[in-house]
């Protein structure tokens, strides 16, 4: 398949699953940014998103309360800077990072999951970050 192509079919298949997202959310049917936030994100953040998780106790730093990151940008959700944060590999030189490196997190279990059938990685990340990120703006205090 040629990489347009491929590239065509990526943001196709990426967009249906937002939207896909969006409308079980309403429905109360499965929620992919939901689930993913419950498997990856709660331990820390808390159910809520107000920071507090059973791993709480474990940081060295108290994580920051998800459901104020629209307040703290002038009333706008950050979606870059989300998306920045949550895949990870905007890390600088020095230092660390509290916060594990999701994107590098999605590609390992990306390449669990698919073997040798080939897949584009880019996009299985993309998918999941961005699903996340939908449900972290949904969780905004307004």
């Amino acid at each position: 398949m040629k990489r347009l192509d491929k590239t065509r079919l990526t943001l196709t298949w990426l967009a249906l699953t937002l939207m896909a997202g969006m409308s079980y959310a309403q429905s109360g049917k499965a929620d992919l940014g939901k689930q993913e936030y419950e498997a990856n994100c709660a331990v820390c953040h808390a159910p809520s998103g107000k920071g507090g998780g059973p791993y709480v106790d474990f940081l060295v730093r108290s994580p920051p309360d998800l459901t104020q990151l629209s307040k703290g940008n002038g009333g706008v959700f950050p979606v870059s800077r989300m998306y920045e944060i949550i895949e990870g590999n905007n890390v600088p030189s020095h230092g660390t990072r509290d916060m594990p490196i999701w994107g590098t997190q999605y590609r390992i279990k990306a390449a669990q999951y698919h073997g040798d059938v080939d897949y584009d990685p880019e996009a299985f990340v993309r998918a999941r970050i961005l699903a996340l990120i939908e449900y972290l703006s949904r969780l905004q205090e307004r």
